[in-house]
């Protein structure tokens, strides 16, 4: 693997880290509800299961399930119920100073996100090898794994320092109410899309 190769890989991760998606509307709708403690909770979920993907993606398994037509739509409609489920949840749930986020329900929810995401599942079976030359061992796939999960990692602690300087504006109660509702919008729409693609 050559220095271009792993700057490009670098730079695509981040790009791709930075898209909006059901991590980005989880995050904010944990954020909303528990402040700070909930929302790393929630990129420790979030990024556990992209660890999860990664490495399954690096050791050849999500190959199979891939290639399954079963055990895909199987994970598809599986997210299509977690991302509508947290939407309404979002939506139609209580809010203010009182709702604040169960234990351990950030991480639950970001874990819980990625790991039923068949889209994440397909993108890390085409995306790692895309950066590593033919007859690379396994473990220059662990270990584009395990710096596509710290690229991540990094991006979505920078998204928590943004929300930490709005922290004033944000613990406001009509503030932390509307941020529930973007994020159930945004979490439903996303599901319906899922279930749309098929």
């Amino acid at each position: 693997m050559t220095g271009s190769s792993v700057v490009a890989f670098l730079i695509a991760s981040f790009t791709l880290a930075m898209v909006p998606g059901a991590g980005t509307a989880t995050l904010l709708r944990q954020s909303a509800r528990g402040g700070r403690r909930a929302a790393v909770a929630t990129v420790a979920g979030l990024e556990v299961g992209v660890a999860v993907w990664a490495v399954a993606a690096a050791l050849g398994l999500s190959v199979v399930l891939v290639a399954s037509e079963v055990g895909y739509q199987v994970l598809r409609v599986a997210g299509v119920v977690v991302l509508i489920g947290f939407g309404v949840k979002a939506l139609v749930g209580r809010s203010g100073p009182k709702a604040g986020a169960p234990r351990g329900g950030g991480f639950r929810s970001g874990l819980l996100v990625n790991l039923v995401n068949p889209k994440l599942a397909v993108f890390a079976v085409s995306f790692l090898p895309q950066f590593v030359s033919p007859g690379a061992g396994r473990w220059v796939l662990v270990l584009l794994a395990v710096a596509w999960v710290v690229v991540d990692t990094i991006w979505y602690l920078l998204v928590l320092a943004l929300l930490a300087t709005l922290a004033d504006v944000l613990g406001r109660p009509r503030v932390r109410v509307v941020l529930e509702r973007v994020s159930g919008v945004a979490l439903v729409g996303l599901g319906v899309r899922l279930a749309v693609a098929g």
